[in-house]
């Protein structure tokens, strides 16, 4: 598979930490989880907290080479299905609806211990190598990294959905760090296309609380993320928390500008918050 840009390159073992991690929390959290809790809604349209939990069995499953499951119902018709790979997401959750919650969870467990032997075993070439992924061509080592950021993100899915967020003392861990850098990359985007900062903006994302970073994006005829402005100071300033952030990101809470502090061309800032909802 070509692809026009350098492939990002990424520590393995610090990728694997990460995501084999977020695994053991979900684990440790849906085995603490009554009957009411697995059934519970979660702000993802149609998924209850057992629902996630078989997302990502599906997912890992088909990595691990696993024909998706087929559904009792036309898929693509339901109306929080709006793509190819919410049908195939779908297909997974519904098929998994047969069994037991604790079936559920041991097949959660066994799918990433098969995916931890796997991962382990990858060779660096391997790792470094192009493939599709949901960024694009890019590197088996970024996908890895897309999929902490999946994981993390329906860790606190869960979290939302029964009550119990994790502490703040807790809550900057080596995945979150990881799922953090994902989005980072995909600012750009964001605040160019999605947003439409104009050329020349100097747009810069700054978090708060234990998930604290700044995040500065520079237009030049793109947007790119950019480590600083070259000394000079940016034209529009968002600040908010870091938790805050990525659940907005994901579009799992309703944006309220007032949880949001705005500098320089706020017009600007509260466009790109508007818009701040990436995730498919």
């Amino acid at each position: 598979m070509s692809t026009s840009r350098q492939p990002t390159i990424l520590d393995k073992s610090a990728v694997l930490t990460g995501l084999f991690a977020v695994w053991d929390d979900i684990a440790a959290l849906a085995a603490g989880l009554d009957d009411t809790q697995w059934q519970a809604p979660t702000t993802l349209p149609g998924w209850s907290v057992r629902d996630v939990v078989a997302h990502l069995i599906g997912v890992e499953s088909m990595l691990q080479g696993a024909d998706t499951p087929d559904a009792d119902v036309d898929v693509s018709a339901l109306e929080h299905v709006r793509n190819d790979i919410g049908a195939m997401n779908e297909r997974w959750v519904r098929g998994l609806r047969q069994i037991s919650s604790a079936e559920l969870l041991e097949r959660f467990r066994a799918v990433t211990a098969g995916r931890r032997e796997a991962l382990t075993a990858l060779s660096d070439d391997d790792w470094n190598a192009v493939t599709m992924t949901p960024a694009g061509p890019d590197s088996y080592g970024r996908f890895m990294r897309v999929r902490v950021f999946d994981c993390w993100m329906h860790e606190h899915d869960i979290r939302d959905a029964i009550g119990q967020p994790v502490a703040d003392t807790e809550l900057a861990r080596p995945a979150a760090e990881l799922a953090l850098d994902e989005m980072t990359a995909s600012m750009g985007f964001v605040v160019g296309k999605r947003g439409g900062a104009p050329d020349g903006a100097r747009v810069s994302i700054e978090l708060t609380g234990p998930l604290g970073r700044t995040i500065n994006v520079a237009v030049a005829g793109r947007a790119q993320v950019v480590d600083d402005f070259g000394g000079g100071a940016p034209t529009s300033t968002i600040r908010l928390d870091g938790l805050l952030f990525t659940r907005l990101a994901g579009g799992r809470t309703p944006l309220d500008h007032g949880a949001v502090a705005y500098g320089g061309d706020e017009a600007v800032g509260r466009r790109i918050v508007e818009h701040l909802n990436y995730v498919i």
